[in-house]
């Protein structure tokens, strides 16, 4: 796809427009929308005595898998790749969470005898090998890539034998995703997988080996969405037996069991009925509060945060289309102060939405202090005065026919995407107080925050996402960067951006290393929306997401018809 360098709308959590069907059909598609709704309430009340046979069919299977793991964590001398198979397993089936205990367990046992020893065990093989660097890292600890080492020629290059060991070239590929500054090796082991798989896929007539080759490179498990390709790895190991089965049996039950949970927070966004020109598709909110808070059990925490995200979208289609520069600057002014008195020259629509945005953080904020015992209202009113603020830089470079730095524009860019808004409203739903070592997470914007929102903004920049219905109020880096470097073509400008994506994962791969400030649901929620930009990246001609509709039919859909 050709890529446009100017009037490019930067991609933020509201750059997908609501003026243009095609652009989000699934949003308004009520058919979906009805199917939806019709299954998650039958689910709901369905007849007491079948609702308890399929709790309790349930609890068994869960009881069952339980057990699975425990014997793992209770054999001192099990098999290591057994259990890091399984662990790999409940992840990729998004069941983790019910497991969090035996993971940990069988993860640190397998920390200790590397620090211990200074091997992984027994076993040579590059897919043992990568697959325990993978989950000791994804949960945390620093184990040194080092260990790839052993599989260099005396040039020291990976060994070319490996080209026929594709299971230890795919685990491989997936351990380098967790690279951070400075590992060459995971680097040099992620191009070398990439073109030896990318050429075996090529080969290949088996179509089902092909594929799963071509996923693991297109969705790499750790920047990828476990809820959205659960199913995939599901149907792929239809027909398994023993503990593989017991556990595909569980994660089927838990796709029609969250149906129930998440049917409440339709009815109760209810801000469409008092802001008429607001966008009206839920649906497409609730998915990014989905992606960020994937645990079943933070049913309510999701409710409560696609009402921010839905206020993201309703601001900004205020600075983007509606609002001349006099009427943002008083606006952003009223919120800042976060005070009625400063409206009144304001026309009724944006007296309507600070109403509404008050409103539902001082709601927000009341819950989290009933439910938690502290109260983060000034917190919250910072986030909202920050993007407020980015949102109306942006504006009046607009206005003005400014052209800024590529650096100031991303710096306002990673702000004025919503991504610090989502962060900080999940950081205080998931039950967190400001202490003296995350207060910066609301003054400052930490590397938790400021990788995935630099991913998720300069994604849209390597493409042609223009949201037509904002006339182009909006550059990009892309087209600043090459105003400043006139000798800069398309293709090397573009290939800066991919390596301050990578540069960017890498930040956010250290950040979520042990020991940080963060707790690991909110450490998790930060991840979730930096494997979700590919998803939203991802646009054919028509500027449609026809990949994220069938990952959200998949995942809403199907399974609520199971």
């Amino acid at each position: 796809m050709a890529l446009s360098t100017s009037n490019t709308k930067p991609f933020s959590l509201t750059s997908l427009s609501s003026s243009n069907r095609q652009y989000w059909s699934i949003a308004q598609d009520p058919a979906l929308a009805s199917s939806f709704l019709q299954n998650a309430d039958n689910y709901r009340n369905k007849d007491d005595n079948t609702s308890c046979f399929g709790v309790q069919h349930a609890k068994k299977y869960l009881e069952v898998c339980r057990n699975v793991l425990r014997n793992v964590v209770a054999e001192e001398e099990e098999d290591p790749f057994e259990g890091l198979s399984m662990i790999d397993t409940v992840q990729r089936l998004n069941i983790d969470y019910h497991f969090q205990e035996e993971i940990e367990a069988i993860l640190r046992r397998q920390y200790v005898r590397y620090i211990t020893h200074g091997e992984y065990g027994h076993h040579d093989e590059l897919h043992v090998v990568a697959l325990r660097f993978r989950l000791l890292r994804q949960q945390g600890y620093y184990v040194t890539p080092d260990v790839f080492n052993k599989f260099k020629d005396e040039e020291g290059k990976f060994n070319k034998d490996l080209s026929e060991d594709i299971e230890g070239l795919m685990a491989l590929y997936e351990a380098s995703q967790l690279n951070i500054e400075g590992e060459d090796v995971l680097d040099e082991a992620g191009k070398f997988c990439e073109q030896l798989l990318n050429a075996w896929e090529k080969d290949r007539d088996n179509i089902n080996h092909a594929g799963v080759v071509g996923n693991t490179l297109g969705h790499p498990y750790h920047k990828s969405l476990a809820s959205f390709m659960a199913k995939e790895f599901f149907d792929n190991s239809q027909g398994s037996s023993g503990w593989l089965n017991d556990f595909l049996q569980l994660a089927k039950m838990d796709f029609n069991m969250e149906i129930a949970q998440i049917s409440k927070w339709w009815g109760d966004l209810g801000l469409a009925k008092e802001l008429k020109f607001a966008r009206n598709q839920p649906l497409k909110w609730y998915i990014c509060s989905m992606v960020c808070l994937v645990d079943p059990d933070l049913s309510d925490e999701r409710v409560e945060l696609t009402k921010p995200i839905s206020l993201i979208y309703i601001i900004d289609d205020i600075f983007d289309v509606h609002g001349t520069l006099e009427e943002l600057t008083l606006f952003t002014e009223a919120i800042n102060k976060w005070d009625f008195g400063t409206l009144d020259q304001l026309p009724e629509y944006m007296k309507i939405c600070f109403k509404a945005l008050y409103d539902i953080t001082e709601e927000i904020s009341q819950k989290i202090y009933q439910k938690h015992g502290s109260n983060p209202l000034d917190s919250l009113r910072k986030t909202w005065a920050s993007l407020c603020n980015a949102f109306l830089v942006e504006a009046q470079w607009f206005a003005l026919g400014q052209s800024p730095k590529s650096k100031d524009y991303l710096e306002n860019a990673i702000v004025s995407s919503g991504v610090h808004v989502v962060l900080v409203h999940s950081f205080f739903l998931l039950g967190q107080r400001i202490t003296e070592e995350t207060e910066d997470l609301v003054e400052n914007m930490p590397g938790i925050i400021s990788s995935p929102a630099t991913i998720l903004r300069l994604w849209d920049d390597l493409g042609s996402a223009m949201d037509e219905s904002q006339d182009g109020r909006d550059g990009s880096y892309i087209e600043y960067y090459m105003k400043e470097h006139q000798d800069c073509s398309i293709k090397d400008a573009r290939e800066k951006v991919v390596n301050m994506i990578s540069d960017a994962w890498k930040r956010l791969n250290k950040e979520c290393l042990s020991p940080n400030p963060f707790p690991a649901t909110f450490t998790k929620a930060s991840l979730n929306i930096a494997r979700m930009v590919p998803l939203l990246y991802n646009y054919d001609e028509n500027h449609g997401l026809p990949s994220l509709e069938e990952h959200v039919k998949s995942v809403l859909y199907e399974s609520a018809s199971m």
